[in-house]
C-alpha cells in the first residue's frame, strides 16, 4: 500500500460524524481561445456562507478523490479550485481533527501535504480561484496551485495559525516565503496573527503577491477563467520576482524573532517555531520544508498553549453561538427603533453600532441641545470616515446618517421606541432617575437596557412599574472592536426581555453571554481581582515596570497599560464596588486612589515610560517586598483561578465549558 493510501485509511479511521464535510465537486469547463478543458473543483459543505468550508479528514479525502479524477481524465488539460459563494475555505476543521490527538494531527498534516501537492506535481497546470474568505488551509490549497487569482472584495485572507498556537502546516510556512519573500512571510505568518488575528482583503493580498491577478464583480469566476485561458495559450505571462536568500532573509528572520518576543514575551512555542520554519525555508527544498511542518504541527499539538487556545477558540467561535441559559429566541420582540440616553462618547459609540448593524432609527438624548448635537455629530463623522476608507458606499452612508437624530425631550422621541439603553454616569441614583423618566415616555413593551459595568440590575429596576423589562446590556470599550456583550438578568427580568436582548446582541454581531446579577458581573469582576492583586504587589514594593513585564506573553496588554486604557477612575470605582461586596478578596490600592485624586489619566508618559508624577505617588513601604516576574504571575493567576471557581459555584455564569482536545 502506498504512503498516501495509508494516510487515507488512517484519516478515515480518525474521522467522526462531528465533521461538517466539505465536498470537492468536479466538473469540466471548456475554456475559450482553444485553451482546452479545465477540471474545475468547487469546495462546498452544503451550507450557506455563514458556515464556511473547512477541511477535516473526510474533506481531504474528497479533495483527493476529485484531484485524482481530474488528473486521470485525458480530456482535462488543467485544474482549477474555487469555493462556494463568498468562501474558498476557512482552514482545518479543528473540532473534528481534535479527536485524533497528536497522532491524528500528524496524519492530517501529512495527508494535507500529500493531497494538495498534487496540484503542483500532477503534470497539469492548476489555478486557485480565491473567490472569498481563505484562511489557513483554505489559503494553502490555493498556494499549492501553479497560478492564483483573487476577488478584490474577498474579506479575509491569511494564515492565522500562530494566534491559535499552531503553525501553517499544509505548506504555508514553506510556500509563502518562497513565493513573496521572507519579510512579507513574517507579516502574514507572524505579525498579522499576533495583531489580534489581522487578515488581508483580496486587493491587499494581491498587492502582497499572494495572487497573480485580481478581479471584481459578480462575474469574478468568468474573468478568472478567461485569464486562465490567456495564461494557458501564452497570451499572458506570469512573472514573479526572484527571492534574495542572503542578507534580506537574515534581516527578515531577525525581525520575525523580534516580533515573536515582543508580542508574546517568548511564551509562544508556535511563534518561535514559525520563525524557525521561515528561516529554514530559504533552502528551497520543498520536501524537507513540508516534513518540517509535519514535525512542527505534531509538536505544537502537544503544548498546553495549543490546548488552551483551542478551548478558547471552540468557546468563542462555536459554543457562544448557542449561549447557555438563553431563552427560546421565538420570544424575542422586533426592534424597529432604538433610544439612547446620553450623548457622550460611550453613548455615541453605541449609536454608531446600532445604526450600522440594525439599520433602524436611533435617537440620542441628553441634558441640553449642545451635548445632543455633539453626540450626533460624532456618529455622522464616524460614518464619513467609514466612507472615506471604502468600507461603505455613499448611499449607505447617507442612509445611516439620516437614521441618527437627537433630542432633549425624551417624551417626544421615545414613544415609539422598542429598545432604550442608558449610558450615563455610573451611579445608582442617576440611573434609577433616568429609568423613572424613560418609563413615563415609552410603551409598556419597550425594553429598558442598562450599560452598567457593575451596578445591580435588580436594584435599578426595583421602583419601576415594569421591572420585568429591565436588562443589563454591558458593552466594552471600544464598542466597535470588543466582541463580548454581557446580558445580565435581574431578579424580575422576564424571558421575553432576555430573548429580545440576546436577539439584539446577535444582530449587533456580538458574542453574548448570560450573567447573573452580581457585583461587576463576569469580566469586571475578574479584572478587579487581577488589578487588585497586581496593585497590592506594587504597593508592597515591586516596581510598576516589573509588574507589567511579568505578564508578557500571558496577557495581551500589561496590567498598568490596561489600567491606563480603562481609566484609573473607572478601575478604582470597580474595585471599590467589589471590595464592598467581597472585602476579604478585593483590594483597593491607596496608590491608585492618589492617582485618581491627582486626576492622572494614565500611568505612562508620552515617552512610553512611567509618568514621573505617577511614580511619585507610589509611596514605598518601609520594608519593600520585590517579587520576581514568575512569583507575580503565580500569585495573580492563582487569585484569578480562585475567583473563576467561586463564580461558577455562585452561578454567575450559566454553565462551565470543557475542552474536547485529548
Amino acid at each position: 500500500m502506498t504512503e498516501i493510501a495509508n494516510l487515507l485509511t488512517r484519516a478515515q479511521e480518525i474521522s467522526s460524524d462531528a465533521e461538517r464535510v466539505t465536498e470537492a465537486k468536479l466538473r469540466k469547463v471548456t475554456l475559450p481561445k482553444g485553451a482546452g478543458v479545465m477540471g474545475l473543483i468547487t469546495l462546498d459543505n452544503g451550507e450557506d456562507h455563514t458556515k464556511p468550508n473547512t477541511f477535516g479528514p473526510r474533506g481531504l479525502i474528497s479533495l483527493n478523490t476529485a484531484i485524482d479524477a481530474a488528473l486521470a481524465d485525458d480530456e482535462i488539460t488543467s485544474l482549477g479550485v474555487t469555493g462556494k459563494p463568498f468562501i474558498l475555505a476557512a482552514g482545518a476543521d479543528l473540532t473534528s481533527i481534535a479527536g485524533g490527538g497528536p497522532d491524528g494531527v500528524r496524519v492530517i498534516a501529512q495527508l494535507g501535504h500529500a493531497v494538495m501537492r498534487k496540484l503542483q506535481d500532477g503534470g497539469k497546470p492548476s489555478f486557485g480561484f480565491v473567490n472569498g474568505l481563505a484562511l489557513g488551509g483554505g489559503l494553502e490549497v490555493a498556494l499549492h496551485c501553479t497560478y492564483r487569482t483573487v476577488m478584490d472584495s474577498a474579506p479575509a485572507l491569511g494564515l492565522p495559525e500562530v494566534m491559535l498556537g499552531l503553525i501553517p502546516g499544509w505548506g504555508g510556512a514553506f510556500l509563502v516565503p518562497n513565493l513573496v519573500g521572507p519579510e512579507k512571510a513574517v507579516t502574514l505568518i507572524l505579525e498579522n496573527p499576533l495583531n489580534n488575528g489581522k487578515t488581508l482583503g483580496g486587493k491587499a493580498a494581491y498587492e502582497l503577491g499572494l495572487a497573480d491577478a485580481c478581479f471584481s464583480g459578480a462575474d469574478y469566476l468568468e474573468q478568472s477563467l478567461l485569464w486562465a485561458a490567456d495564461v494557458l495559450t501564452g497570451a499572458v505571462t506570469v512573472e514573479r520576482a526572484t527571492i534574495d536568500r542572503g542578507e534580506p532573509w537574515d534581516a527578515a528572520v531577525a525581525k520575525g524573532a523580534h516580533v515573536a518576543e515582543s508580542k508574546t514575551g517568548g511564551a509562544s512555542p508556535a511563534a518561535k517555531k514559525a520563525v524557525e520554519l521561515i528561516d529554514a525555508a530559504r533552502d528551497g527544498d520543498r520536501d524537507a520544508g513540508f516534513a518540517r511542518e509535519d514535525d512542527a504541527l505534531e509538536a505544537m499539538s502537544r503544548t498546553p498553549e495549543l490546548i488552551a487556545s483551542l478551548y478558547a477558540f471552540d468557546l468563542v467561535q462555536k459554543r457562544a453561538k448557542r449561549p447557555a441559559g438563553a431563552p427560546d429566541k421565538s420570544l424575542a420582540r422586533p426592534v424597529t427603533k432604538v433610544g439612547i440616553v446620553g450623548a457622550g462618547l460611550m453613548a455615541s459609540q453605541l449609536a454608531l453600532l446600532f445604526v450600522r448593524r440594525l439599520e433602524v432609527p436611533v435617537v440620542l438624548t441628553d441634558l441640553d441641545q449642545e451635548r445632543v448635537d455633539k453626540g450626533v455629530a460624532y456618529v455622522h463623522d464616524e460614518i464619513e470616515k467609514l466612507l472615506a476608507k471604502g468600507r461603505i458606499g455613499r448611499d449607505k452612508a447617507n442612509r445611516h446618517k439620516a437614521l441618527v437624530s437627537g433630542a432633549v425631550d425624551k417624551g417626544e422621541v421615545f414613544a415609539d421606541a422598542d429598545f432604550v439603553i442608558e449610558a450615563v454616569f455610573e451611579e445608582m441614583s442617576v440611573k434609577k432617575s433616568v429609568f423613572a423618566d424613560v418609563e413615563k415616555a415609552v410603551s409598556p413593551e419597550c425594553i429598558l437596557a442598562t450599560n452598567t459595568s457593575s451596578l445591580s440590575i435588580t436594584e435599578m429596576a426595583a421602583d419601576l412599574e415594569h421591572p420585568e423589562r429591565v436588562v443589563g446590556f454591558h458593552f466594552f470599550n471600544p464598542v466597535a472592536v470588543m466582541p463580548l456583550l454581557e446580558i445580565v438578568k435581574g431578579e424580575r427580568t422576564d424571558d421575553a426581555t432576555l430573548a429580545t436582548a440576546f436577539a439584539t446582541g446577535k444582530a449587533l454581531k456580538k458574542t453574548t453571554i448570560l450573567v447573573k446579577d452580581s457585583p461587576s458581573f463576569i469580566v469586571n469582576r475578574l479584572l478587579g481581582r487581577f488589578m487588585g492583586e497586581v496593585g497590592r504587589i506594587v504597593d508592597e514594593g515591586t516596581p510598576v515596570p516589573v509588574a507589567d513585564r511579568a505578564f508578557a506573553g500571558v496577557a495581551p496588554m500589561p496590567p498598568f497599560m490596561l489600567l491606563s486604557l480603562v481609566g484609573p477612575a473607572i478601575a478604582l470605582h470597580n474595585n471599590e464596588t467589589l471590595h464592598r461586596a467581597f472585602p476579604d478578596r478585593f483590594y483597593v490600592s491607596p496608590a491608585l486612589e492618589r492617582v485618581v485624586a491627582a486626576r492622572k489619566s494614565s500611568y505612562y508618559g508620552p515617552d512610553g515610560g512611567i509618568d514621573p508624577e505617577v511614580e511619585a505617588l507610589q509611596e514605598k513601604p518601609e520594608q519593600p517586598v520585590v517579587l520576581e516576574p514568575a512569583e507575580i504571575r503565580t500569585r495573580v493567576l492563582s487569585g484569578l483561578a480562585e475567583e473563576a471557581r467561586l463564580m461558577l459555584d455562585e452561578g454567575v455564569v450559566a454553565a462551565p465549558r470543557t475542552s474536547t482536545w485529548r
